[in-house]
């Protein structure tokens, strides 16, 4: 039996992502992903003016004159979301925790889909794959990819980018649009990036919060980190230390944007203290004109 509390936590997400879906983001994502390609449909009779490369020589030796084949657009995709819900996404210093913003993130990416008639998956992660939900369609299936996307409880706290990849490769038998949702805050992981994202079409979606970067001083704060759980006591005002950390954060980020830039994956960045919905249509619209 699911608490009162967290139908309700779903179906305010339900409520709020699927208005924006109806009224703003649906268009986007359908005129950006509009088929995977072309399956076969029927064999017809040759008529003046049809390509002959399309011709289909068995039929047509048998039928004794020329037959062509036809096909159609693929349009139904399957999407998977790529959630990590490691122990950094936990934080956020102002709207949102990072994890919230992934929840909706994906409640909007998921209603999206379904309205396009694709199936949906989810896969969340940690160090290792902690959950993977295959594919389906309808609004049921929606609502359970959110319910788990809000208040799965992960066995680790740690992240493993590069596991999540592994184990995606070997249970996609199909090609598929993915949507990887971290705050990229791992190593080692940029190798299978590139194979995955040659035999798939792979969407970097990166959560930040501004206090990452740039700690304010607020004197001598207790800190845990939430992927070791390690204590640690810093001197928010020590400038060294706080340079220190930037810089640590900065080479993460460069990191990232390389690995990104050397194999053509495309990606939106996402900040807590910032509405999430205009990044996401403006990368849409962009890469629909990139795609005309």
């Amino acid at each position: 039996m699911i608490p009162k509390e967290i139908l309700k936590k779903v179906r305010q997400i339900e409520i709020k992502t699927g208005r924006l879906v109806n009224e703003v983001f649906a268009g986007e994502y359908e005129s950006v992903f509009k088929g995977m390609g072309m399956e076969f449909h029927e064999v017809r009779e040759y008529v003046p003016g049809d390509d002959i490369r399309s011709i289909d020589w068995n039929v047509t030796a048998r039928a004794g004159h020329p037959y062509v084949k036809k096909f159609i657009e693929e349009r139904e995709l399957t999407v998977i979301v790529m959630a990590d819900v490691s122990g950094s996404g936990s934080f956020g210093t102002r709207n949102k925790m990072k994890i919230e913003l992934m929840a909706e993130i994906g409640a909007v990416l998921s209603f999206s889909a379904i309205k396009n008639n694709d199936k949906i998956g989810l896969m969340l992660f940690t160090d290792k794959v902690e959950k993977f939900i295959p594919p389906k369609k309808g609004r049921p299936h929606v609502l359970r990819v959110i319910r788990e996307l809000l208040y799965y409880k992960p066995e680790s706290r740690k992240t493993s980018i590069n596991s999540a990849l592994e184990y995606l490769g070997k249970v996609l038998k199909k090609r598929a649009v993915i949507f990887l949702i971290s705050d990229f805050i791992d190593t080692g992981y940029e190798r299978m990036l590139g194979i995955l994202n040659k035999r798939h079409d792979i969407i970097g979606i990166s959560i930040s919060d501004p206090r990452e970067k740039d700690m304010p001083d607020i004197g001598l704060v207790k800190f845990e980190d939430a992927e070791t759980g390690e204590i640690l006591y810093l001197d928010t005002g020590d400038e060294l230390l706080k340079k220190e950390l930037s810089k640590k954060r900065s080479a993460l980020l460069d990191n990232r944007n390389k690995a990104f830039r050397s194999i053509g994956l495309d990606s939106i960045d996402i900040f807590t203290d910032k509405p999430y919905i205009e990044p996401l249509i403006i990368f849409f619209r962009m890469r629909a004109r990139r795609f005309r």
